[in-house]
């Protein structure tokens, strides 16, 4: 597998160059915000650890581009690590944070474990969902009422796993469960920023309708046909 590393500490993007190869992955390493999206169209990574202060351009203005292009995962390094930096990030799309400084060892770690989600069997087999929405799991792609919704890879596990039992109220405690299976210490604000996305995009074809309702206190439930 392809991983793009956007890093512009050449010794830092060496170190985690020469770790992410002895673990299997090709590696290629750009150092400018301005040069990712034609590394992105050219190479076709198959994951992006993307370092959030670039010179050229800003890592979240990158992550704003490559998520309206694509749903690549993304993995942020940062030494940002204030709470607003951090929940714009996944309002963006980010699929994983990394907070500097680390160890080159846990970069290896947390990109296998977001490969390995996308991969594995934690995703549900086809199955009904409520009318009009249709979930391929082993293609990743979604659509209501026939329109393709374009979700990052967090938010399509989150509706494969509302879906998978509609009218069923899921904790945020067990949709982190089955975002998330390195257990990664995170907020419930994780959860409530991705159904906030997830929301805005299924309201973007369905306007005035909400599929996702917030039962207080307790959690969220994809609406039963």
């Amino acid at each position: 597998m392809n991983i793009l590393v956007v890093e512009d500490e050449a010794k830092l993007a060496e170190i985690l160059r020469a770790y992410l190869e002895a673990a299997g992955y090709a590696v290629r390493c750009v150092d400018n915000g301005l040069a990712v999206m034609p590394a992105v169209r050219d190479w076709r990574p198959d994951l992006i650890l993307l370092d959030l202060m670039l010179p050229g351009r800003d890592g979240l203005d990158v992550c704003r581009d490559i998520r309206a292009q694509t749903a690549i995962p993304v993995i942020m390094v940062t030494a940002r690590t204030d709470e607003i930096d951090r929940l714009l990030g996944l309002e963006l799309g980010a699929d994983d944070y990394i907070c500097k400084p680390y160890s080159p060892r846990e970069v290896v770690a947390r990109v296998k474990a977001v490969l390995r989600r996308l991969q594995g069997p934690a995703l549900a087999p086809d199955q009904p969902e409520p009318a009009g929405l249709v979930i391929r799991a082993e293609a990743w792609q979604a659509s209501l009422d026939g329109k393709p919704l374009d979700l990052t890879p967090v938010e399509f596990r989150l509706l494969t796993l509302l879906a998978s039992q509609p009218g069923r109220i899921f904790s945020r405690d067990q949709l982190l469960d089955g975002l998330y299976d390195d257990h990664r210490v995170v907020t419930d604000r994780t959860v409530d920023s991705h159904i906030k996305n997830l929301r805005r995009k299924l309201a973007d074809i369905r306007p005035g309708q909400d599929l996702i309702r917030s039962v207080y206190g307790v959690g969220y439930r994809l609406e039963a046909p």
